[in-house]
């Protein structure tokens, strides 16, 4: 490769919001408004393994799915407005939307236990179950209709940018920022091809074993790296952000 290594970035934009809430915690300010290009650029900043091919970003694809506006108005609205300002301010090149789908679905009552695993619940003083003829029922179960909330589509849009720049060979390199296991792979075959480095967008969690690999299988030069508080707060976009300001409370 020569100087000058064009680096294609693919972010799941909700896998990276829940990292940052994960690393910021959800009740603080100041992390939300992110600047993807500053963040990813910080991040190619700090890993040598490109460093002598002078990598530049050549393009970013942020993949995600609108909030639903009637189940959550104000996480729409505030959403629609980061969506426009990292448009306007090109912290992002192109934004891929997938669905968010708002069902209803059926399952067992149950308790977060511990290490968050469920823990289901049954019947026991002061709930009590009878059957038709009176009699009591010993640790019942619980079988409740609840609202469902899903975004689809993003990682089958990151997958699908990743695939279709790097066998096209509109990029010398990739950067995937996602922890979902489900993208093991397309970037496998993209590590075929070209360097690629992916990036957990949160560092109090592990890097999920299916996207690991030897950093000098296929063409090599392959690295991994998570994203810390500092990452979020030290990469914010500026506000207003062209005419996109600061959602309250972000």
């Amino acid at each position: 490769m020569v100087p000058g290594m064009r680096v294609g970035v693919y972010v799941d934009g909700y896998n990276l919001y829940y990292g940052g809430r994960a690393c910021c915690n959800r009740g603080t300010a100041g992390w939300r408004w992110l600047d993807v290009r500053a963040v990813t650029q910080a991040v190619l900043n700090r890993r040598p393994e490109w460093h002598s091919q002078t990598p530049q970003i050549e393009k970013i694809i942020y993949c995600t799915a609108r909030v639903d506006a009637k189940t959550n108005p104000s996480g729409h609205a505030d959403q629609d407005v980061y969506l426009k300002a990292i448009r306007a301010s090109r912290s992002v090149d192109h934004i891929e939307y997938g669905n968010y789908v708002a069902r209803t679905k059926m399952g067992l009552l149950a308790n977060e236990g511990k290490k968050r695993k469920p823990e289901i619940v049954t019947s026991n003083w002061p709930v009590m179950v009878k059957d038709s003829a009176g009699n009591p029922v010993k640790d019942a179960q619980f079988l409740v209709q609840y609202l469902h909330l899903e975004e689809k589509g993003s990682d089958v849009n990151v997958a699908s940018h990743l695939l279709l720049d790097v066998l096209s060979q509109q990029v010398d390199a990739a950067v995937v920022i996602s922890n979902d296991s489900d993208l093991a792979f397309p970037i496998m075959e993209a590590r075929k091809r070209v360097p690629v480095g992916v990036v957990n967008p949160n560092n109090k969690s592990y890097t999920a074993g299916a996207l690991k690999s030897d950093a000098t299988f296929g063409v090599g030069s392959h690295w991994w790296e998570r994203l810390g508080a500092a990452d979020f707060f030290g990469n914010q976009l500026p506000d207003p952000a062209g005419h996109y300001t600061r959602p309250a409370g972000w």
